[in-house]
């Protein structure tokens, strides 16, 4: 067996729509999951229209807010676009900045710096601002969490008004106008990114949809984590339409640094694009990004994003640093805690979001980094959580531990005096301990549908681009593929920590490839039948293309025998077992000294051990298949490894006949006694072996018939016949065959059925002895 490493929720439906839609029939029984029973709601999932975009004006405020603004635009008033350091501010910014700059405004932004004035509007900033002269302050992105810097607006003549989406808390501000999905009853759609309710302003003002600006939208949506259905998908849907065409200079300078061309895809901003505008305000003000996105001459463009390119690889390499101290943090102090609080001097905090990430996909708990700042007695960080544990409502909850705090259900920012992270990090885990169950740490894989590979051909991976752009609740699909007998498995890449699979489904041949799963390649042998799950895509290398599974995870549910006969346990195999305590290493030579300190002598385990194994290896030849057996009793039939050596084959000598043995016989009982010279004379006369010969002789002293005295052997004529089935040592040589030939020179497959069929039997005798 080999247990899958996450639990796969498989969401599988019958088929019961009536589509007539020209697609396969996996595509249908997705959009039939997704709600979809008629071809007119086909037709607008898979081909939706820009212009299906809910009208701005169902959000309260919304009016007023045009209005004022225009007044500003004719007064010629100076407003501040006030944003965020992250890609979805730098974005909502650009939108905003580019929308009221077309529309004639005196028009300026402001993004705060991420290290001196922290997320959201500050009161200093404000007063600076007005100082300036400005009388209009759009938030993008940010303000919800503001009520006191609302009021400080007020005070100062400036009109506030608020755009962002971010979870409102117990107070709100006391704004010109507020924007915000979850606040506009009206409003049918909740989960706009702080970009697409900049976008929504836009719209309004504008008059019309600005599909030019849903490139912004595209990137900033994506980078934000918010999720893709509903207008999210469809502003992403238009926005990578409008990225994979020449587009703004900032952008396409961004694209050539990544390499990317033709089609581009939620995935190439996740990786490529918003990488590189986040890296900007991570490590210094972000005003670069902004002006990058905004620039309109290409060759300043390119010197701006060859800029953030090298301020990117700087962020690499903190997060790296960072994340190798906190995780030498964890195993040492925090490694059973249910959520994961670590704390560092120096560490940055542009870069603790990235590095909570790596903590939760390295062990999958709700984790908060922290940056150490003596000086200030206070630390700044982000934390990042899993689906079970909602990081801002169960931080709203202890919101007393904290200076500052706000955020998403899985992504928050907050401050703390450096005094109460110990009380932060038990309060934190106090409150998991309530709310979540074991089963909750345990990464869940949905899967999408239990494929049939005959349903499935080239054009596929094409028709499911029909259902992206793939992120946030809308996945890239998960597919599971049952019963495929694998055939081939190997390790690949420089580090070999990646596997290349060949398997056989209804007599067609399948290819999986599964990055950094190389430890699975030592727990598969060919000829078992596998589950596995993961995207179908097409490869195509040499011109060639072939449909190819990219691994999410495997599993058997069979047995498995893993056959090291004449050869030595490889290394990592012996390293993984010898760590585990379901694994049992046996020997059955008592001389034997075994390669593994932690082997139990086959006697001590039968007389002495109630113990229970789900894996067994085997470190030398049993003297008897029955010995063999007595150990099936002691594990649950995982999986089994013969690793021993056949020094001597029983099998491969000759057993002497019952004519032997009857000449023999003969022979003695005519000349009485025989000397060692004669019997020597004798095996020559005979053209027998002197190990036969040997052998023989034994049998017969077992038997009673012979006497050997100072090298005299005697027959002796009292003792009545007895078969020769009687005598230890031709009852060992029989068992001593037969263990070589069951468990040495049988084929792999006749040996797994042999073992097979001892398990089988003992179940019949209502023995427990695995469990699928």
């Amino acid at each position: 067996m080999l247990e899958s490493k996450m639990n796969w929720q498989l969401n599988n439906i019958e088929n019961q729509t009536q589509l007539s839609v020209s697609v396969s029939p996996v595509i249908k029984r997705m959009l039939a999951k997704r709600g979809i029973d008629n071809d007119e709601q086909a037709q607008q999932f898979l081909y939706p229209n820009i212009n299906d975009l809910h009208n701005p004006f169902l959000f309260e405020d919304m009016e007023k807010t045009v209005q004022r603004i225009q007044q500003a635009i004719d007064t010629g008033e100076h407003i501040v676009i006030y944003g965020d350091y992250d890609a979805d501010g730098v974005t909502s910014t650009s939108v905003l900045v580019s929308t009221l700059q077309s529309l004639g405004a005196v028009v300026d932004y402001y993004i705060p710096s991420r290290f001196s004035e922290g997320y959201g509007p500050n009161e200093e900033a404000f007063r600076m601002l007005g100082e300036s002269g400005c009388t209009l302050i759009i938030t993008v992105d940010n303000g919800i969490a503001a009520p006191h810097e609302a009021t400080v607006a007020k005070e100062l003549g400036i009109d506030l008004i608020i755009t962002d989406h971010h979870e409102p808390q117990d107070t709100m501000p006391d704004a010109f106008a507020i924007i915000h999905p979850n606040l506009s009853g009206q409003y049918p759609f909740d989960d706009l990114a702080g970009v697409g309710v900049a976008f929504k302003l836009a719209h309004a003002l504008i008059g019309e949809v600005p599909t030019w600006l849903t490139s912004y939208v595209a990137i900033g949506t994506v980078a934000d984590l918010v999720p893709l259905r509903g207008e999210n998908r469809l502003l992403v849907k238009q926005g990578l339409s409008i990225l994979s065409k020449e587009c703004q200079p900032g952008i396409e300078a961004l694209k050539q640094l990544g390499k990317l061309e033709g089609n581009l895809t939620a995935e190439n901003i996740g990786f490529v694009i918003a990488p590189r505008l986040n890296a900007v305000g991570r490590l210094q003000d972000a005003d670069l990004a902004v002006d990058l996105l905004l620039e309109e001459d290409s060759v300043l463009a390119e010197d701006m994003a060859k800029e953030i390119d090298q301020l990117n690889q700087e962020r690499q390499q903190l997060v790296k640093t960072i994340a190798e101290e906190a995780f030498e943090q964890i195993e040492s102090y925090y490694r059973d805690d249910s959520v994961i609080v670590v704390s560092g001097e120096g560490w940055n905090p542009g870069v603790l979001g990235i590095v909570a990430s790596r903590i939760v996909n390295k062990y999958y708990r709700p984790t908060l980094v922290l940056g150490e700042d003596p000086e200030s007695g206070i630390a700044k960080g982000s934390g990042r959580s899993i689906p079970a544990f909602d990081l801002f409502q169960e931080g709203m909850l202890i919101r007393d531990h904290f200076k500052q705090f706000g955020g998403h259900a899985q992504a928050a920012g907050m401050t703390v005096d450096l005094n109460q992270v110990s009380q932060l990090r038990e309060a934190f885990n106090e409150r998991a301990q309530k709310v979540m169950s074991p089963e909750d740490y345990i990464p869940t894989l949905s899967i999408e549908d239990d494929v049939d590979w005959a349903e499935i051909d080239l054009n596929f991976p094409k028709e499911l681009e029909l259902l992206s752009p793939f992120g946030m609740e809308n996945e890239k699909p998960i597919f599971q593929v049952s019963n495929i007998t694998l055939s081939q498995i190997k390790r690949i890449g420089a580090n070999q920590n990646h596997i290349k699979m060949m398997g056989m489904k209804d007599q067609v041949s399948i290819e999986m490839i599964g990055f950094q799963l190389g430890d699975i390649a030592e727990k598969l042998t060919p000829g078992v039948e596998i589950d596995v799950a993961g995207e179908i895509e097409v490869n195509e290398w040499n011109g060639h293309r072939k449909l190819q599974i990219k691994l999410k995870d495997v599993r058997c549910q069979e047995w498995q025998l893993f056959d090291y006969r004449g050869k030595v346990l490889p290394d990592t195999v012996k390293h993984q077992l010898t760590n585990d305590q379901e694994t049992l290493f046996v020997y059955f030579n008592h001389k034997m000294k075994p390669s593994v300190d932690s082997a139990v002598y086959y006697e001590q385990l039968i007389n002495d051990s109630h113990d229970e194994y789900k894996r067994i290896v085997c470190l030398d030849l049993p003297q008897n298949l029955q010995a063999f057996e007595d150990i099936l009793k002691h594990s649950y039939i995982d999986a089994v490894y013969l690793c021993f050596h056949q020094d001597q084959s029983h099998f491969l000598s000759v057993i002497p006949t019952r004519d032997d043995f009857k000449q023999l016989y003969g022979l003695l009982k005519k000349h009485k006694q025989i000397t060692s010279e004669q019997k020597v004379q004798l095996a020559q006369a005979k053209s027998w072996s002197n190990d036969k010969l040997d052998f023989m002789l034994d049998v017969f002293f077992d038997l009673d018939f012979v006497k050997i005295t100072n090298g005299l052997i005697v027959f002796q004529e009292s003792v009545s016949f007895r078969p020769l089935e009687q005598s230890t040592t031709y009852q060992r040589k029989l068992d001593a065959v037969k263990v070589d030939e069951i468990l040495y020179y049988s084929t792999y497959r006749e040996l797994k059925e042999w073992i097979d069929s001892k398990i089988h039997s003992r179940e019949m005798e209502g023995e427990v002895v695995h469990e699928f």
